[in-house]
Order: C-alpha cells, then structure tokens, then sequence
C-alpha cells in the first residue's frame, strides 16, 4: 500500500476538523497550505485558513508593560497569505457542504510516496443527488512556488448541473488566539493589494506587508476537462477573483477542474510579479500530469535514502514515516529561510525559528541528506551579523548571540527569563556546524561558515563568563527547562558552551593547517591571545559539583528548592506554563523538559555512566514533559543507559505525538522538534549511533515487541544500509567510498559484501 497517513470520517466533527487543518496540509519547504476544507466549515467551527511562505514575514509591535532598556519592542510575524484553496461546488443548486446533506462515505490521505493529499467523499444533498467528489493537492517539490488542486467530480444517481465557483482572495488575515502564550494575541490583517488583475483568464495580485515593506505575489489559472465548459474569470466587490465555471454530467461521467497557484516573493526574487507569471506560463505548459511525475521522482529519491523501517508494528512504522516526511515538507530549500517550531503547517509560535532546528531537525538530515542540513546552517550563516548586533544589544562588548526565536535574525521573544536568557542556543548552533563537519568532512564550509559562527559565538562565552576561584563561571542563564530560568552555572549551559570553545580553536587550528585560515584570521582581526582564551575558558569551565546522592545539580541553586508534587497536581493543570506563574514554577525542583537528561545524550562521556543513571531516575520524576522536545530526549538517554522499556515507552508518545494529538495542540501546526527527536531515538537511541572524531559507530538492540527494524544513514559521502534484528546486525554500502564502523566496539570494513554480525 505504500506510505500512506488515512483517517475515515463519518461526519464533519469541530475537533477533528480543525485537528486535520495540520495533519493533512500540504508544504515544501517554501509554501505550506493549511488543509481546510475548500468549501469551508460552518461559522461555529474553529479554523485557521493558512497558505505560508518560509521566511514571509511582518513587524508588529511587541506591548512592554514597562519598556526597559533594549527591551524588544517590535517582532516579526509569519503572515498567512492569498487564499487560493477556496472552491465551492454546488449540485443542482445545492452547495457541496460536509456539514449540510448526507456524507455517505469520506475519506482523507496523505500520499507520502507521491506527495498530495485527498479527500474523497460520497455525498448525497438534501434533494438526493448524488455525488462522488475527488480532490487533490499538492505543493510541488519540483517548482517551489506551485500549489495545485485537482477537483474531480462524478455522478453516481442521475444527471446533475454543476457550477464550480474557484476563488482567488489577495487580502486575508492571520490567526489569533489571545489566551494562549504559544499563538498570535491579535489577528490584523498584514497585507494589502498593490496590483491585480485578470488577464487571458489567469488572475494576479501583488501585496505588500504593512510593515516590513516586502512583497508577496500570487497567480492563478485553470483548467477543465469538459470541452463544453467555459471558464469565466472576473474580479467581485470584495476584491476576490472568481473564475466560476459550469458542467453538465449524465450518470457516471465525471469533470475536473484543476486549479493551479504559483506563489513568489521579493525576498527571492526581485520583481516578484513577474516572475510569477512566468512560473505560471511554464506550469500549464508542462501540466499537471508532469509535476504529478516529478513529485513522484523526487519522493522515491528521498525514501532511497531516507529510510527508515520497523518490522512487525505498522503504527509505529505510519508514525515515523509521517514525521520524517513532515520534517522534508517543513525545511527550507534555500538559505532564506529554516524551519520552524509549527513547520509551516499552522501559526503556532508564529511561524519562528528556534534551538529546535539545530539540535533536533538538523540532527535528521544530516543522516539523510546533508545538502538541506547545510542550508539549514547556512541561514544562521546569513543572520550571523544580526547576532553580533544582538548581542551588543545585551550588553556584550563581543560576539554573536543567535535570538531565541526569530525569522530575519532578529529577537522576538518579549519574555527574556525563558527566552532571550537560553543562551544556550549559540552552544546548540556551535554543536549542530560540527555535527555536520564530522559526519561530511565538508572542511570548505566550515572555511566559508562554520569557522566563522563558532568564533563569534566562542567571543561570547569568553563576554558572558567570568572566574571564580580559577573556574569558568555562566551566571543568570537559562537552560532548555522553561521552568527554572536565570539561574548561575546551568549544566547544559555550561557543556555546550564549553564544546563551543573547544570546537572554535579546533577549526581554526585546522584551517590553518591547511593553510586557510590567514583570510579568516584577518577578517575577524582573530588573535592568538583570543585562541589561548578560549582554551583556558573551556579547561575551567565549572559544572556544579555532583551530590551526595550521585546526582548532578541543573545549576547551582537547584537542590535549594522543595520538590514540585506532580503526583498531587490535578490533570486539568498541565501544562503548568498556563495554569501557575512563572515565579511559582521557578521556586520548585520542577521541570518542563529534558535539561542536563539533553545534556547526557550530547555528550555521553563526560561523566560516568552510574552517574547519569542515578540523574536520569532523579529528573524523571520531577519532569513534566509539557514541552514536546522532552520525551524523545528521554527515549534516547534510557537507551544509551540500558533502560530499554522506559526507551520504548518514551519513544512511543514521541513518535505518535501529532498523529495521536498528544497535547491536544497540533490543530495550531505540526511539532516538528519532536518529529526529529522520534528519528533520533531510533537511531541514536535503539541503533546507538554515535559520531566523534575517532569515527562512527552502532551497538543496536530491538525494543519492545519489534521482530526488528531497518534504516539508511549517510556518512562521509556513502550511504549504508543497516538492518537490526534480535539475532543479528547486518550492514552494506549502498553507494559511495568503503570506509571503517565499530559494531559493538569492533572495528569492520563497512563494503558492498554485506557484513553480519551476530548480537
């Protein structure tokens, strides 16, 4: 059956309604639909009607009750754009409407191996005609820009007179929610008609934003299959372009309308307009049936190297392959954009970037496909001078701090103590560049990008820290756990920021052992006084020293604070960011998320294995999982430490975190983080990957009731195949260059002869 994600509806419900809106929208990377329902859902319904381009943006005043010095007083905004997905359908006079008349049967698909989502329904009207209708949407991996819908519909109890109404909406307005931190509190309508018009029956607008000045553009044509219909494109009152067309069926004969949106934007191009129609005239000349084909292509590439199996348990195997496809719609393809904490699946956390993308997206493709890790990287890259200005912002008299959450690369967290605070985001940066060096070997990027970002980053720590007693200190920090903000010497903080120095001398001392380090050198004005700075910051870098019962504080002050009762909290309470003040939260030994648990996964070795156990046991029980980031962090850990059925476990909430809809949020977009985390747990966790500089290796088991599971991995150029069963381990060269893996420890030749090993 291939890879497919379905759900069977019986009639239109306003929970699951709005719940699809995100599990079946559609998105490349560039644009991303919401997937609401053409003809609408009735005034009571909650919906969020969204088309969204990476990296499209407005500014919007961001309310300080008391605007202290460099307090943000303006963020940016993703905004939702034209609304092209609107078509109605009337039968015989009656409207097409899931709510009105009978669903006779309806179901809906996301087609993971060719790329478009359906939604086919029986419908029989209140008069009793009936109908069956076929509808088809894509956004192509092939042309960025290009969304199409190809509706079909067929006759089932006798002739029927059919009148499609296609709309073309310029202006609309975003999402709002007021009582919900994670959403928009307002929903102005961010931009406005500059041009547009119909001609040759293709209709157009150019908008602009209201603030950022940008410039979006959005053009559509169609087409129909009956010769005898004729499309009437004209523009209303409301400045909504209509293309309405009609079609006679007799019983059993079927039309279809295919409705093609080409979107583009002056942050990519510089005449937008233009180019869209551009785009648009190569489209209908290539046809729907071409890019149908190309998606097709695109998507069996993708799998060939992206794939990951589980044998014998088809839920969770839906489950990760729903997340990893996700995760490609979701990235950007160019170095305009990232990708953000909703994707662009929905407006949750408007449309920002933040520390997900390094430690838990890039992770992925890195893996999979190195290219898009690459541009992931390359935007920080892009934004690197905005971060040295926010930086002076704070206070620094040098260096780069990358924003909380941003889109340009400016900071938009109004709420400093877990937000600006989480330093710990340019150590994530720094970490995620020599992910990528050590699983390519890329020493050009690195020359061109990644020297430059952990240089600066680096200049930070060296500004932000201070000694006490000859020990590197971090004060007024906060780490991952949203819970307990701006404390002194966070162990996360403090390990990343210590990997960050290292990692800083380490490429620039390579550089210049390839002699490419003199142009770098001089644009940074880099001294050798610096280097022995960071050397010194990284060998006396402080952790907070390690308790009597075996477990490492989360910073200096934690253990001085009573336990969190998690067991005695009502259910109704979680999550506990939106039900208790902040300063309550932040008095309590109670966490959000995995904090030094993350930390144990990143750096596995640089405390004994008893003493992460005994942290991993303390930290549990005080952890609240109300971030999704949490439990595939978890999952990971426990299999690193042998726990397997608590990785099991872990890893099962994790990777049915959206499909299952968890935390009763996923109707705002998708969770992207964790849908990386869930891949990571299977091969970071189950399969014990680990890359260093001495190289890769694996020391798989099987969990659960799996028979065993199967995956592919990219490394230094080659792709590998690696199969786990209870009995065996078994790796092969799919492509590249041989090179050197440790299975259990031992080091083999990994070739095109497969190699077996007995577990």
């Amino acid at each position: 059956m291939g890879k497919t994600f379905q759900k069977n509806i019986k009639a239109l419900s306003k929970k699951d309604s709005f719940l699809y809106e995100t599990l079946f929208h559609n998105a490349n990377g560039y644009i991303g639909v919401r997937g609401t329902l053409e003809e609408g859902v009735p005034a009571d319904y909650n919906t969020m009607r969204g088309t969204y381009i990476n990296g499209f943006y407005d500014i919007v005043d961001m309310k300080q009750a008391e605007n202290l010095c460099n307090f943000i007083e303006k963020k940016e905004t993703m905004l939702n754009i034209a609304d092209t997905q609107t078509v109605y359908l009337s039968v015989n006079g009656e409207s097409f409407n899931m709510a009105q008349g009978t669903i006779v049967k309806c179901k809906r698909t996301l087609d993971m191996d060719r790329g478009f989502t359906k939604r086919d329904v029986v419908w029989k009207s209140p008069k009793g005609d009936k109908v069956e209708i076929s509808i088809k949407r894509m956004t192509s991996f092939e042309e960025l820009s290009l969304f199409t819908i190809e509706y079909q519909v067929t006759a089932l109890s006798g002739n029927v007179s059919l009148m499609f109404s296609s709309k073309h909406i310029p202006e609309v307005s975003n999402y709002s929610d007021p009582t919900d931190p994670r959403l928009a509190a307002e929903s102005p309508k961010f931009i406005s008609v500059v041009d547009d018009g119909i001609s040759d029956g293709i209709s157009y607008a150019l908008c602009e934003t209201s603030r950022s000045k940008l410039k979006c553009c959005s053009v559509v044509g169609h087409e129909i299959t009956d010769k005898k219909a004729r499309l009437c494109t004209a523009k209303g009152e409301d400045g909504a372009m209509t293309c309405d067309v009609m079609s006679d069926l007799k019983k059993g004969e079927s039309v279809t309308l295919i409705k093609y949106s080409i979107f583009t934007d002056s942050l990519r191009c510089d005449e937008p307009l233009t180019a869209a129609k551009e785009k648009m005239k190569k489209v209908l000349g290539n046809g729907l049936d071409y890019y149908y084909k190309k998606q097709a292509e695109y998507l069996e590439n993708f799998w060939g190297g992206s794939m990951l199996e589980i044998h014998n348990d088809p839920k969770m195997n839906e489950a990760v392959n729903f997340n990893m496809y996700e995760l490609l719609c979701s990235s950007a393809k160019d170095s305009f954009g990232n990708i953000a904490a909703k994707g662009l699946s929905g407006e949750g956390y408007e449309g920002h970037y933040f520390w997900d993308s390094e430690m838990f997206v890039i992770p992925f493709f890195v893996l999979t496909d190195p290219y898009l890790a690459k541009m992931l990287i390359s935007y920080r890259y892009r934004t690197l001078e905005k971060a040295k200005e926010n930086a002076k912002l704070l206070g620094h008299k040098k260096g780069a701090l990358f924003p909380w959450r941003t889109i340009t690369g400016v900071e938009c967290s109004g709420y400093f103590p877990s937000g600006t605070a989480q330093y710990h985001i340019v150590g994530d940066i720094a970490y995620a560049i020599v992910n990528y060096y050590l699983s390519t070997g890329d020493l050009e990027f690195i020359k061109e990008c990644g020297a430059e970002i952990l240089i600066e980053t680096a200049r930070l720590w060296l500004d932000v820290g201070n000694y006490v007693n000859d020990t590197f200190r971090i004060n007024d920090v906060s780490g991952p756990d949203e819970y307990t903000c701006m404390v002194n010497n966070n162990y996360y903080t403090n390990r990343v920021a210590k990997y960050n120095l290292i990692w800083a001398v380490k490429f620039f001392e390579k550089l210049e052992e390839f002699n490419m380090a003199k142009e770098l050198s001089s644009k940074l004005k880099f001294s050798k006084n610096e280097l022995d700075e960071m050397k010194e910051a990284a060998e006396k870098m402080y952790f907070p020293k390690i308790g009597k019962d075996g477990v490492i504080p989360q910073d200096d002050s934690f253990f001085d604070k009573p336990v969190w009762n998690l067991k005695a909290t009502p259910k109704d309470k979680f999550p506990l960011l939106l039900n208790y003040h902040p300063l309550h939260l932040y008095r309590y030994q109670v966490c959000k998320q995995a904090d030094t648990v993350m930390a144990f996964f990143l750096f596995p070795d640089a405390v004994e294995k008893n003493t992460q156990k005994k942290s991993f046991e303390y930290y549990e029980k005080i952890t609240t999982h109300d971030s999704s980031l949490s439990k595939c962090a978890f999952s990971i850990v426990a299999s690193k430490l042998g726990m397997q059925d608590k990785a099991y476990k872990y890893f099962g909430n994790s990777a049915e975190f959206d499909i299952r809809d968890l935390h009763d949020n996923t109707s705002y977009g998708i969770h992207t983080a964790n849908m990386g985390g869930s891949f990571m747990a299977v091969v970071y966790g189950f399969a014990g990957l680990a890359i260093t500089e001495k190289g890769i290796s694996i020391a798989p088991f099987v969990p659960g009731k799996w028979s065993g599971y199967s995956f592919k991995i990219r490394f230094m150029g080659s792709r590998i195949r690696i199969d786990v069963t209870k009995e065996e381990v078994s790796v092969v060269l799919e492509e590249g260059e041989a090179f050197a893996m440790k299975i259990y420890g031992k080091k083999t030749k990994i070739t095109k002869k497969k190699t077996v090993v007995k577990v």
